[in-house]
């Protein structure tokens, strides 16, 4: 049996349903061929006008960036390498000023050779000029330290040397007068003598009649006077120190009892104006070391007017 107008009525009923659909994005099953009905319609709004979940305390992230990257603990087997520091620059130190060269003159070159003089590696009197032994006897002094050996005199150099010497007295800067030498002893003519003058106040160190150096001498004091005759030579000390006065004796070479023949400081110090306590002084320490070392025990030591 046919109702009339039921199949336009279907029609018209699906085609709004299709149209809700399509307006409203929902799905609509038609019945299936037994005519039975199928699953209900599922509406899914769209996502512009779904509107935002809503969020609590307890499923709200802390205060951390969605897209953090979740760190890496170190492993403890590998320790983190130590910060590079930076090695501070030093700068160089600069080369020592020269003072005197080759060529130089003047009273300050005339102070050095002097100076020189002192520790024997200068055996010219002082003139002044910066010559070739003054060069050679320099760099000599500076190879025996260390220092480099350029021959010429920097402030380094120059504050080692005045470290092992004394001021030079007026007498080690010039040269001494001449003065007429007196005829030697009769008794200084034969062998090896010291030969000592009171008169003219010299040192004569003589082999066979022939004088092979001279040097300045003083001698003893009023109460304590430098004696006279023939003596010898008994005993050598080049470090000597007076047991009576404690007073430095170097190059000592003892003639009579406690009188020798030896260096003073004092002498090269303070001239005539002091005197000894009967030994001979010699204020040349350069001649009275060549002297030391060419003198033997046994030479005879003449001392006279």
């Amino acid at each position: 049996m046919r109702i009339p107008g039921r199949p336009a009525a279907l029609l018209a009923s699906a085609a709004a349903l299709t149209t809700l659909a399509a307006l409203c994005g929902c799905t609509a099953q038609p019945p299936d061929p037994d005519a039975k009905h199928g699953l209900p319609v599922h509406v899914r709004p769209p996502a512009r006008h779904a509107p935002a979940p809503a969020r609590t305390a307890a499923s709200a992230p802390a205060s951390t960036p969605a897209a953090a990257t979740p760190s890496v603990p170190a492993s403890p087997s590998a320790p983190a390498p130590p910060p590079v520091r930076a090695t501070p620059t030093v700068p160089a130190a600069p080369p020592p000023r020269v003072v005197w060269a080759r060529g130089d003159s003047g009273p300050g070159v005339r102070e050095l050779q002097a100076r020189l003089r002192q520790v024997a590696w200068l055996s010219t009197w002082p003139t002044g000029a910066y010559d070739q032994p003054t060069e050679r006897a320099v760099r000599g002094f500076q190879r025996k330290r260390g220092l480099p050996p350029t021959g010429t005199l920097d402030t380094v150099t120059w504050q080692r040397l005045l470290a092992m010497t004394h001021r030079p007295a007026h007498w080690e800067l010039y040269r001494p007068a001449a003065r007429p030498a007196a005829a030697p002893d009769a008794r200084c003519l034969t062998g090896r003598v010291l030969c000592i003058d009171k008169t003219s106040r010299t040192l004569r160190w003589m082999i066979d009649g022939r004088t092979l150096q001279t040097v300045s001498v003083r001698f003893g004091t009023q109460y304590t006077p430098t004696r006279e005759g023939v003596f010898h030579v008994y005993w050598k000390s080049r470090h000597h120190v007076s047991t009576l006065y404690h007073s430095p004796m170097p190059y000592a070479m003892f003639f009579s009892g406690g009188q020798a023949v030896h260096y003073s400081a004092d002498f090269a110090a303070r001239g005539y104006a002091g005197g000894s306590h009967g030994c001979v002084n010699v204020r040349d320490r350069t001649a009275i070391a060549r002297m030391f070392a060419q003198v033997r025990v046994g030479d005879k030591v003449v001392v006279s007017w």
